[in-house]
């Protein structure tokens, strides 16, 4: 390899066609993993589950019921993204360091953001719905 060509792993998906499927596959390995693995998703995903259903059932404009689906969707992304980070973490090291630790609670802090940003976005559409 010369200087000039740039480092590619070797685990780098295809292109084409390809590469679509190859992408779906992994991400449906990436939810069973996080299913059996991590329970903060697990318990998460049924709140969700739970929280769609009853956002398709309110009597609330179909804007309304896509915010608030969005929200409860972002908090899964942010979950994903932060067991993502702690996989990382632990696979580079498992001894307690503060950078591991921060790594770790800043994951955290965003799930925790997400949760408040949705828990703000379902009480502005009820109490405009039912309140005034």
């Amino acid at each position: 390899m010369s200087d000039q060509e740039p480092a590619v792993s070797e685990f780098k998906s295809k292109s084409g066609l390809r590469r679509i499927f190859s992408a779906f596959f992994y991400s449906v390995d990436g939810f069973r993993a996080a299913w059996r693995n991590e329970h903060a998703f697990r318990q998460e995903l049924v709140l969700v589950i739970i929280g769609i259903i009853i956002a398709l059932l309110l009597p609330v404009s179909a804007f309304e019921k896509l915010m608030m689906i969005a929200v409860l969707l972002q908090i899964l992304v942010v979950e994903l993204i932060n067991s993502a980070i702690e996989a990382v973490v632990d696979r580079v090291s498992l001894e307690r360091h503060r950078l591991s630790k921060n790594a770790k609670d800043f994951g955290s802090a965003a799930v925790l953001l997400t949760l408040i940003m949705a828990i703000a976005t379902w009480a502005v559409v009820l109490i405009n719905r039912f309140y005034y």
